[in-house]
């Protein structure tokens, strides 16, 4: 069972959003709070798998609420929900710690599967994401000379699975196309980000691209 915990300032939108996570067999909504602060304080009464953010709240932000939140040891998933496309909440949320990103306007089925995939331990980072996220950082930036940041020996196996992670494919994603367990893929993950000393897979995507390993 993943506990959720839901954050907004605006009652109804939180009381829709238990709604539609309650009916699912596998999802808790085990508590709500309508600003940062008492988003930090829910969490720590409830222990949640994952956070649903808003950004513009009164008080403590959405933003510095998940980056107080991600900082702390054993951090739930923080997903960021806003009804604004904004590059810059994009990226200040990325940056803050959170694991997904997605707009108010998106369906009960893609709120239902980002907060599954969130419990996974798995990033939202669609293909759309992705290209914005590059096109700040990576694709703006020259590439890394192999003395300064050459890419560590990656397994064939891992070099795969970081071509297919850098196209902003999640786990499962990367599993089909694979034809391997989406465990393994895991796995193959976490080694990827430790051999290339990344805290995450968006800075993963982005080392990607300013090492020359894809491109644009």
């Amino acid at each position: 069972m993943t506990r959720v915990l839901l954050v907004d300032d605006q009652a109804l939108v939180r009381t829709g959003f238990r709604v539609i996570l309650d009916a699912q067999p596998d999802l808790d909504v085990v508590g709500e709070a309508g600003d940062g602060l008492e988003a930090i304080a829910a969490a720590a009464a409830h222990a949640p798998d994952v956070v649903c953010m808003d950004v513009q709240m009164p008080g403590l932000d959405g933003l510095e609420a998940t980056r107080r939140l991600t900082a702390a040891p054993g951090a739930p998933a923080v997903l960021v929900l806003t009804t604004f496309d904004r590059d810059d909440y994009l990226f200040r949320a990325l940056e803050a710690g959170a694991s997904g990103f997605l707009l108010k306007s998106a369906s009960p089925e893609q709120l239902v599967e980002a907060v599954r995939v969130l419990a996974s331990g798995d990033a939202l980072l669609s293909p759309a994401v992705t290209r914005r996220v590059i096109a700040r950082f990576g694709a703006a930036a020259p590439p890394e000379s192999p003395s300064e940041g050459a890419l560590p020996e990656l397994t064939e196996r891992e070099s795969e699975v970081f071509a297919l992670l850098a196209d902003g494919l999640s786990n499962a994603e990367i599993a089909s196309a694979l034809y391997v367990g989406e465990a393994t893929v895991k796995t193959h993950v976490s080694n990827i980000l430790l051999k290339l000393g990344v805290r995450d897979r968006v800075q993963a995507v982005v080392h990607a691209y300013r090492s020359g390993f894809v491109h644009p």
